[in-house]
């Protein structure tokens, strides 16, 4: 819940500038008509004193204002304190003044990119892996961002890190099962997640996140190499299962224009060496050579 409130005790920082420089002036003016009187004592003795004390306490007063002043960049906020009270949050860009006794302390509002570390964790099929991750986020209450936690970049950090091992807890690294988010096929999807997640965890901080991405996704060295070699045999695999397909409709299609244009009338003996002849061209690694037979199937 939002706890941040926008403040109203401030001023133009120019106007003040100029009472705060003519306090000084007229400080200096004080000191200057007492001197003659501490010099020259008339019946009006007391009159020096009570000029320097008032031109020493103007002084005093026009350099303690000057104390109030601040400047504000776009995309930057104030938060006011007065003596452990929260007063109040300024955003406008400019020049200000405000109560000089005011504690104020600066906060960006500009979008900020954390990357973690390569974290090693266990998958959802307990497999080890390494992940990484990028998280854009900006202070969205000031007041949250200072009062609900202490050094709301730090627990950024730590909330990103953990949200992530949560994350890659909750998803297999791949093959999964049919219409299962994997880490690696499913990218927008999880990514979605982990902000989510982000936002969930971030949100007692005043923080919002803009985006969380995925950038370093592998096994962990030690199971790399038997992974690769999986991911290999099944890339194999799936190829074959391709050629194959490929080859089988080839097959069909050449059976049934022979037959429908009556090229040639084949026997089931022919026509299972012919398929078997097609299927060794067609799903063969290298390229066939041709071999004439001068005779025939039975001879």
């Amino acid at each position: 819940m939002s706890r941040e409130k926008k403040c109203t005790e401030y001023r133009n920082g120019w106007t003040m500038l100029v009472a705060n420089v003519f306090l000084v002036i007229a400080g200096a003016c004080l000191f200057f008509f007492a001197i003659p009187k501490l010099d020259h004592p008339s019946q009006y003795y007391w009159m020096g004193p009570v000029l320097l004390a008032a031109g020493i306490l103007v002084v005093v007063l026009g350099v303690l204002m000057l104390c109030g002043h601040f400047t504000l960049q776009p995309n930057e906020s104030r938060v006011l304190i007065l003596f452990g009270d929260y007063r109040g949050t300024v955003r406008e860009s400019g020049f200000f003044w405000t109560n000089p006794f005011m504690t104020k302390s600066r906060l960006s509002l500009r979008s900020r990119s954390f990357e973690t570390q390569k974290l090693k964790v266990n998958d959802k099929n307990g497999n080890p892996i390494e992940i990484a991750a990028v998280v854009v986020w900006y202070v969205h209450d000031s007041a949250q961002a200072l009062f609900d936690v202490d050094h709301y970049e730090k627990y950024v950090a730590t909330q990103s890190e953990s949200a992530l091992r949560h994350l890659a807890n909750s998803y297999a690294y791949d093959h999964g099962e049919a219409g299962e988010v994997t880490l690696r096929s499913d990218v927008d999807e999880v990514s979605h997640a982990l902000r989510n997640e982000l936002q969930a965890r971030l949100a007692k901080a005043g923080v919002m996140t803009d985006e969380a991405r995925i950038t370093h996704l592998a096994y962990a060295q030690e199971i790399a190499g038997a992974m690769l070699r999986r991911q290999q045999a099944e890339a194999v695999i799936a190829a074959r299962q391709k050629i194959v397909h490929g080859a089988v409709s080839m097959v069909e299609m050449a059976l049934k224009e022979l037959a429908e244009k009556q090229v040639v009338r084949l026997d089931d003996e022919r026509k299972a060496a012919m398929v078997s002849n097609l299927l060794v061209v067609l799903c063969a690694e290298t390229e066939a050579q041709p071999v004439i037979n001068a005779g025939t199937l039975y001879n």
